[in-house]
C-alpha cells in the first residue's frame, strides 16, 4: 500500500472513490477490501460509513460515473463527427473503443465483473441512457437518408459489434489471431455495413462526413 494521504473532511467522499478506483485498477474488484481503500485514502475504517454503506456502494458510484463518462465521450464524438452522419456514428464507436482501452478495469466492471451492480436502478438507467444515445443517433441517420430499418435493432447490432470488438482488444485476442489489425479501421469498415450503406457509398464516404 502507498503511504497514507490526508484529506479535508469535505473531500472524504471523493477521496474514498478515488482510492477505490485506484485499487480496482491495480487488483480487480475482488482483490481489495474497504479497509484497504481506507488505508489508501488515509482515513479511519469508520470513515466510509459517513457516505457509503459498504465497498459495493462505492463500486456502484464508479460504475455510474463510468457510464456518464462514456456517454459524454460518445456525445462529443458524435457532435464532432456530425449528428445524422455516418462519420458521427463511426466516431461514437471509436470513442467507445477508446474508453475501453483507456479504462479497462472500469469498463470490465461496467459490463462484466460483478453484474449485480447493474441491478441498481440508477446505475442501470445510466447504462440504458448510453445505449439510447446510440439508438437516437441511428434514428437521426435513418431519417436523413430515408432508411426504413428499425433504428433500435440496428443500434443494438452496432453496440454488439463495437462492444465485442472492444472486449477482444482488451483481452489481447486480436493480437493472438490477427496481429497488427487496426480495430479502429475495423469499426470504420463494419459500421456502414450495419447501417445499410450501399457498397458504392461506402467506397466514396469512408472516413468522411455525410
Amino acid at each position: 500500500m502507498r503511504p497514507k494521504k490526508r484529506f479535508h473532511h469535505g473531500d472524504l467522499r471523493e477521496a474514498l472513490i478515488a482510492a477505490t478506483r485506484e485499487l480496482l485498477i491495480e487488483h480487480g474488484p475482488d482483490g481489495f477490501t474497504l479497509a484497504d481503500a481506507c488505508r489508501r485514502a488515509g482515513v479511519t475504517t469508520a470513515a466510509p460509513y459517513k457516505h457509503f454503506r459498504d465497498k459495493q456502494e462505492i463500486l456502484e458510484e464508479i460504475v455510474l460515473r463510468g457510464f456518464e463518462e462514456l456517454t459524454a465521450a460518445n456525445a462529443k464524438a458524435l457532435a464532432e463527427g456530425g449528428p445524422g452522419t455516418l462519420a458521427g456514428i463511426t466516431a461514437m464507436g471509436i470513442s467507445y473503443l477508446n474508453f475501453a482501452v483507456a479504462q479497462p478495469a472500469v469498463f470490465r466492471l461496467m459490463f462484466g465483473h460483478k453484474s449485480d451492480l447493474r441491478k441498481i436502478e440508477h446505475v442501470d438507467e445510466s447504462g440504458n441512457q448510453c445505449l439510447k444515445n446510440v439508438i437516437d443517433a441511428v434514428a437521426a441517420y435513418s431519417r436523413t437518408h430515408g432508411h426504413k430499418a428499425d433504428a433500435e435493432q440496428v443500434a443494438i447490432r452496432l453496440w454488439t459489434f463495437v462492444h465485442g470488438a472492444s472486449s477482444l482488444e482488451l483481452d489481447g485476442d486480436y493480437e493472438r489471431v490477427a496481429p497488427g489489425i487496426d480495430v479502429r479501421d475495423l469499426i470504420e469498415d463494419v459500421t456502414p455495413r450495419l447501417l445499410g450503406v450501399a457498397p458504392e457509398m461506402r467506397a466514396q464516404g469512408r472516413g468522411k462526413k455525410r
